[in-house]
């Protein structure tokens, strides 16, 4: 697996929980954001209480016991955030369905908070832009309290081809609270983990490859990559303008609905969102919404026998749900990742540089140079594991004009939107695609790096741009994994009700046990003598 599309120092930028938070008995533990919300219109709780619980439920988890390391750092505003929030209510203003309602944050978005947006990398500590992402802008309007910023693998893992998963020099490594020796993957590793481990009812991460849907997946979460510009990417540290796009991820399909539906909309500094309208997703969810469609299954070749009697068992509820399958052959797409890795190294220059210039005067690295030798000069920090070999292909790229770069994006799109998901649909007449996210999650390995050569849906809905919702579909050997939901561009409402119908059927999710290690597979003991 890539490392753009997946994905220690002690962490820094850690605030503490109040003590008010250790005290609290406010029940978080697996609850839903319409529970939460009902709790608070009755009067049962409040979005302090609730915030404090989700604050010492991080103190217990995150930083002790299980030791998760998934949230880099909690808002101290969060707090009087709800506070405040609480306040309005009591005064008769509810903004809607995520008033009150405590959220994490990918930490390479920037918010007004008093939190540094790091990336993860030592290089940006000091990057505490006090402004918010205009996605998060919409989401305080929507009333949500920012909690705080989720841990990533550095750089949303764009830095080495042999990175491991869901580390950050700044975070440390995330813990699949599955089994804590397994990867919870990248990028967004801290969002996944964190959700799954009910540190907040959902959480925000970001995808260039994968980064969205393979945290989802392997954590036992619903997540969803949106239509490219349906949520503004702006004073989000970049990897690729062509690929790029925030995506909420939660417990349940509605959840993920409810995030999506505050948080996108249009940003007239990002030029991709010019059609982006503001919707209710969570409105048009149907448990019928299978009934009479259409789904091409593709069957990956060479799943592991676990993964492919889980995709059976997932086929069966799509039948009883309504839906008729066709089986789809995958076209052969030769010459697209080379095409994908091109426009990534390229854009990555250009876009994090621009980025860079924006930020504070405390931040000395001004450009991808100055990080490569920033990186160089805190080797010991930075590259104790895996070294930079992608940032330094980047820096070689020759900018956004050059005919190689945009004969790659072209080839890139076409392979991957008309000739690839596209083609499929349009040969088997199918409304949308299904297929396993990833299988389950591989150990993390600080020497090898990840070690992952199974299936995966993520490339080609993320390089052309196209929605894909991951549902979960039970446990492979007490580990999560993911059914894919795949459609056309802007098929985003369509997606996110097949998919909540297959998961009412289902019902295939199943909270973590914070295990050292993965279930024992019978025979690995032998049968003695």
């Amino acid at each position: 697996m890539r490392g753009y599309g997946l994905t220690g120092i002690a962490a820094l930028a850690i605030v503490a929980a109040p003590a008010a938070a250790q005290t609290t008995a406010d029940p978080v533990e697996e609850v839903s954001v319409d529970q939460l919300q009902q709790r608070m219109r009755t009067g049962a709780t409040s979005s302090v209480a609730i915030t404090q619980a989700y604050l010492a439920r991080i103190a217990t988890i995150d930083r002790q016991g299980p030791t998760l390391r998934s949230v880099i750092a909690t808002n101290p505003d969060a707090l009087a955030q709800a506070r405040a929030l609480d306040e309005e209510r009591r005064a008769g203003r509810v903004r809607g369905p995520l008033h009150g309602v405590p959220i994490l944050i990918k930490d390479n978005i920037e918010t007004a908070d008093a939190m540094a947006t790091t990336a993860g990398s030592l290089a940006l500590k000091d990057n505490v832009t006090r402004r918010d992402a205009p996605m998060i802008a919409y989401l305080r309007r929507a009333g949500a309290v920012i909690l705080g910023k989720t841990n990533l693998s550095e750089w949303a893992n764009i830095r080495s081809t042999r990175s491991m998963s869901g580390w950050s020099a700044v975070g440390g490594l995330v813990r699949n609270p599955y089994a804590l020796n397994r990867t919870a993957c990248g990028s967004s590793s801290g969002s996944g983990a964190a959700i799954a481990a009910s540190l907040a009812a959902v959480a925000v991460g970001t995808e260039t490859d994968g980064s969205v849907v393979c945290p989802s997946s392997i954590n036992g979460l619903v997540g969803f990559k949106p239509t490219l510009g349906l949520v503004s990417r702006s004073r989000v540290v970049p990897i690729s303008h062509s690929q790029d796009t925030p995506g909420p991820m939660g417990r349940s399909v509605r959840d993920v609905a409810l995030l999506l539906s505050a948080m996108a909309g249009p940003d007239p500094t990002d030029a991709a969102t010019v059609r982006s309208v503001v919707r209710d997703y969570a409105a048009g969810l149907s448990a019928g919404a299978l009934k009479g469609k259409r789904v091409g299954v593709i069957r990956p070749a060479g799943m592991p026998v676990a993964l492919a009697e889980r995709l059976d068992a997932a086929l069966k509820v799509l039948r009883a749900a309504g839906a008729t399958l066709v089986e789809v052959t995958p076209p052969k797409l030769d010459g697209l990742g080379e095409a994908e890795l091109l426009v990534l190294k390229t854009e990555l220059k250009a876009d994090l540089d621009a980025y860079l210039a924006t930020t504070p005067a405390a931040v000395k690295t001004r450009t991808l140079e100055q990080v490569i030798a920033f990186n160089r000069a805190n080797a010991a920090a930075e590259m104790p594991f895996f070294g930079q070999e992608l940032f330094e292909a980047a820096a070689e790229t020759k900018g956004l004009v050059d005919p190689t770069y945009r004969a790659a994006r072209a080839t890139s799109l076409r392979l991957a939107g008309r000739e690839g998901i596209d083609a499929m649909l349009k040969t088997a007449r199918a409304d949308l695609l299904v297929e396993p996210t990833y299988a389950a999650a591989w150990l993390s390995d600080p020497v090898y790096g990840d070690q992952y050569g199974g299936p995966s849906a993520s490339e080609l809905p993320a390089v052309a741009g196209y929605p894909h919702l991951t549902v979960p579909m039970g446990l492979v050997q007490g580990l999560p994994v993911g059914l894919s939901f795949i459609g056309t561009g802007g098929t985003d409402a369509a997606i996110l009700s097949a998919g909540y119908a297959y998961e009412q059927r289902a019902q295939a999710r199943v909270a973590p046990r914070y295990l050292p290690q993965a279930a024992v597979v019978p025979g690995l003991e032998g049968a003695g003598r």
